[in-house]
């Protein structure tokens, strides 16, 4: 019996990974670098910091990575991301329809806390979330498992019957490693590996049907 939920952030709530990837290749292309070399699927879920040594490969070393890092935080900055444009059309109902039936809800994202505080009231879907839990403020984001285990903790409720919201194959393998059961959101553009989840689905709306609430 499912008594609490956690959710991911990008590819759940908000339709993101779109953004994110073109934004990435514009940075990358005044840099005079490009990904093609890399299955995109790889940059969903993750964190640019995670991808520095695929995206330069042999040339890493003649990088100076931090300040090259230090410049994407700034480009990044300089174009965020419009959460309010993004968030997915059937999220304002399932969260209505889980928050009627009494569930808490959680959010375990590998996005800065900054970050997902401002994504969730710019789509005006805060008040449905308990609490925010980001990977960056843990030992590391996902795929360990440290940001799950943080928020079961803070539900308090008993793994068995906790279900988590997730698409990229980090999120289902941080989700996995603290076993919990997780229902993947159908990727349909990027192939990525959803196969350790234990259901896909092709919406929230219809897992909140396949849930009945």
């Amino acid at each position: 019996m499912v008594k609490a939920i956690i959710f991911d952030m990008d590819g759940v709530l908000f339709d993101t990974e779109t953004f994110y990837f073109q934004r990435r290749i514009d940075f990358l292309a005044t840099k005079g670098l490009s990904v093609e070399h890399l299955e995109p699927s790889i940059f969903v879920g993750g964190r640019a910091s995670q991808m520095w040594k695929r995206i330069l490969a042999d040339d890493y070393e003649n990088w100076d990575v931090p300040a090259l890092e230090a410049e994407y935080r700034l480009y990044k900055e300089e174009r965020p991301t419009p959460y309010a444009e993004r968030l997915f059309p059937d999220v304002r109902d399932s969260l209505e329809r889980l928050k009627n039936k009494g569930l808490p809800l959680v959010l375990a994202s590998n996005t800065d806390g900054a970050e997902i505080e401002r994504a969730l009231s710019e789509a005006g879907i805060a008040t449905y979330f308990d609490q925010t839990f980001s990977g960056m403020d843990c030992q590391a984001p996902k795929p360990h498992p440290a940001v799950y285990e943080q928020a079961v903790q803070a539900l308090g409720v008993d793994k068995k019957d906790i279900l988590v919201f997730e698409d990229s194959s980090k999120g289902i393998a941080a989700a996995k490693a603290a076993n919990l059961t997780v229902w993947a959101i159908r990727d349909r553009h990027y192939g990525i590996d959803q196969s350790q989840a234990d259901r896909l689905v092709d919406s929230l709306g219809q897992a909140m049907n396949d849930l009945d609430v």
